[in-house]
């Protein structure tokens, strides 16, 4: 498994982005409110119904907001992907900087840091696939202005990462006892 999808350095610590991960998590389980999120953050959400209607149009594919789905196997886990594509997809929309954007479209993958996120959707939908979609209205030619890759299903991969979710939950589970 690559980098991305690792909580663990290789002496077994937890990287600072899993601690802060834990941390975030713990501390909305014990005051009942979410983090604060920053503003790269508020640009995606407010673009992102925006982002799917043009998904849906490019692609005239059957396109459905969709809430939490729990994992069906690990309690308190769950995805939110951006929408159910038909009956075997998922939709996953980002809405990154314009830099960003313009690398993804440029390097032709799905970057490897949203994989985990993908395949997360798929391991809690028992769907098939994925589209990983980058939007960005700002640039002025069209073509630019969409970035779509499939994704297919990783049972191997999903296998690891229900490992890692199991793994993180429970050091949660101790963050929280031991609060």
């Amino acid at each position: 498994m690559g980098k991305a999808t690792e909580t663990l350095k290789r002496t077994g610590a937890p990287t600072k982005e899993s601690l802060d991960l834990m941390y975030e998590i713990a501390a909305e389980r014990l005051t009942g409110q979410p983090a604060k999120r920053g503003s790269a953050l508020q640009w995606g959400l407010d673009h992102e119904d925006e982002a799917r209607d043009a998904y849906a149009f490019m692609t005239n594919a059957t396109v459905k907001e969709i809430g939490l789905i729990p994992h069906p196997t690990i309690a308190g886990a769950h995805a939110s992907p951006d929408a159910l594509l038909g009956d075997d997809g998922v939709l996953e929309i980002k809405c990154p900087t314009s830099g960003v954007h313009l690398s993804w479209i440029r390097n032709g993958i799905v970057p490897e840091e949203h994989l985990p996120q993908v395949h997360w959707a798929l391991a809690c939908s028992g769907r098939r696939f994925a589209d990983f979609m980058s939007y960005d209205p700002r640039f002025l030619e069209p073509r630019l202005q969409t970035f779509v890759k499939r994704v297919e299903r990783d049972d191997v991969l999903i296998k690891a990462l229900e490992n890692e979710v199991r793994s993180f939950l429970a050091r949660v589970d101790g963050l929280v006892a031991d609060a």
